[in-house]
């Protein structure tokens, strides 16, 4: 581990070697807005782009593995709608992935019955046969964490690869902890919601995917509880985006409209990719004019 603010763990400082400018994608946190990913990746391998890394921060880490161990975006995006177009059997799943019993609720105060394993829930998003290391993806990988007791961000590169997703994704209230080596981790998104920075000196183009943009609601009801939990860390991950570019950007920054979806809409997955689908000419152009300036 380094001596300043993030805990780099166990770093391979790979690099993919591709013909051409190298191109690094920075998928970030939002929950079901995250499924829009799909569409930025289907865009890049409809151009032919192979990218030299990629790094994740919560939702961007599930999808980004899942990518990087060589999966096509389209096999993905066949994989997302088959799980949540089955509504039943993903609460049945749901409900085994619960780690609380809602009698332990009624006699121990520290007791969630609504809390999920993370690596559970991971299987859950994940299509059959991934790798179980970072150093068997194709591409390689850096997954962004939060170390919740030292409060600073933790960057995982190599070793076991679903602990440290498990923990990136793991949103306080909703999805238990991660401990890795002693490290308890939470969700990524917490400090670094667009993980763009850690491809630094990685790639000669950083394309970045931002979910986390300002809701479209024109609601004004009061949020229920656990909405309220989520969106709140929402806000606070938006505003973080939002102070991180202005003090430098990434080479292509993507905001696919999905602002009108709640962070727990994953069984509205296909109107989520449906709402993505012109960002694939945002990203042509943004590449054809940032590669054509290389």
């Amino acid at each position: 581990m380094n001596a300043g603010s993030t805990d780099v763990v166990a770093s391979s400082a790979r690099r993919f070697n591709a013909p051409g400018p190298a191109v690094g994608v920075a998928l970030g946190a939002g929950g079901a807005r995250g499924l829009a990913h799909i569409v930025v990746l289907e865009a890049l391998e409809e151009l032919g782009v192979r990218a030299v890394a990629v790094s994740g921060s919560s939702m961007g880490a599930i999808v980004g593995a899942a990518w990087a161990s060589g999966i096509r975006a389209a096999d993905l995006r066949v994989h997302v709608l088959s799980i949540f177009g089955n509504k039943p059997l993903t609460i049945a799943r749901l409900m085994r992935a619960r780690v609380g019993k809602f009698t332990d609720f009624l006699t121990r105060f520290d007791s969630n019955p609504v809390l999920l394993d993370a690596e559970l829930l991971l299987q859950l998003f994940w299509p059959p046969g991934m790798p179980d290391r970072f150093e068997d993806l194709e591409i390689p990988l850096a997954v962004v964490a939060t170390n919740y007791h030292r409060r600073r961000l933790a960057i995982f590169e190599s070793g076991p690869l679903a602990p440290p997703v498990a923990g990136s994704m793991a949103i306080p209230g909703l999805v238990k902890p991660v401990e890795i080596d002693g490290l308890v981790l939470v969700d990524g998104g917490l400090i670094d919601p667009l993980p763009y920075r850690a491809l630094k000196d990685r790639a000669d183009v950083i394309v970045a995917c931002d979910v986390m943009g300002a809701s479209a609601t024109h609601q004004h009801k009061p949020p229920k509880p656990y909405a309220a939990l989520i969106g709140a860390a929402q806000i606070v991950q938006y505003t973080i985006t939002r102070e991180m570019l202005k003090v430098d950007r990434p080479d292509i920054l993507l905001r696919p409209p999905v602002g009108r979806f709640k962070a727990l809409d994953f069984f509205l997955a296909a109107q989520i990719l449906e709402a993505a689908r012109g960002v694939k000419d945002d990203i042509k152009r943004g590449l054809d004019q940032r590669l054509g300036r290389l």
